[in-house]
């Protein structure tokens, strides 16, 4: 099954040499995803093609007008999911870009200037999604960010599946530090455990490291973690 990803955005100039490079372009290369970059400019009615204007109640900035992004939709008539980039969406996360990548169609919808009139976000069937507590200049790089994360988790995008299984995330812990040749550089050492040959110590160790970084980093995954362990210590 081909993921059909769809962009609208106003600087489709953006999307080219990402999309066709590295994991994104050999996905495409594949015919595991196709991607399809849409300018909203083309869903405007006048001549100077405004697709902004000024905010009711005032303040500063210009906001992205409604009626583009609905005519697009309209035209497009993309299937669920359908998501605008923003600020105030929800946290884009790993269980996001599983079922982002278990569909078959992918819409995402980058904002620009101040903001985007909030009836598009209102529009039935649209999920407002942000990247982190940061403001970007525009979802455009937000979606960049949601389509690569997305992409490599299709089946046959990545070497193999394990190169995605011990990513941070997958298992609701971050990912063990990673050491490769010399085993020795500027006085640091390479833990000697990974040297040992050793494949049940190795993955104790990796495990230890995880959960670890997890608990001093991120202790509200640390906690997620402990809760879905169960109180008796086992998974449920």
């Amino acid at each position: 099954m081909m993921l059909r990803v769809t962009v609208v955005t106003l600087f489709p100039e953006l999307f080219g040499a990402p999309l066709a490079t590295s994991i994104l372009g050999r996905a495409a290369e594949k015919g595991l995803v196709a991607y399809r970059v849409v300018n909203l400019r083309d869903y405007t009615h006048d001549r100077h093609q405004t697709v902004d204007d000024y905010p009711y109640g005032g303040g500063a900035g210009m906001v992205l007008k409604p009626e583009p992004f609905f005519e697009a939709l309209d035209d497009l008539e993309p299937g669920p999911p359908v998501v605008l980039l923003s600020a105030r969406g929800k946290p884009f996360t790993h269980d996001d870009a599983v079922r982002y990548s278990l569909g078959e169609e992918l819409t995402l919808l980058c904002g620009h200037y101040k903001d985007v009139d909030a009836r598009v976000a209102e529009r039935e069937g649209t999920e407002e999604v942000s990247l982190g507590d940061v403001v970007l200049s525009g979802g455009e790089f937000a979606a960049l960010c949601v389509i690569d994360g997305v992409v490599r988790l299709l089946p046959g995008a990545l070497g193999d599946h394990e190169s995605a299984a011990s990513d941070s995330f997958y298992e609701g812990l971050l990912s063990p530090p990673s050491y490769t040749r010399p085993p020795e550089y500027r006085g640091m050492q390479v833990p000697d455990v990974l040297l040992s040959g050793d494949h049940e110590k190795i993955a104790a160790w990796r495990r230890a490291q995880a959960e670890l970084i997890t608990r001093e980093r991120r202790p509200d995954l640390w906690a997620r973690h402990e809760t879905a362990r169960g109180s008796d210590g086992a998974e449920t």
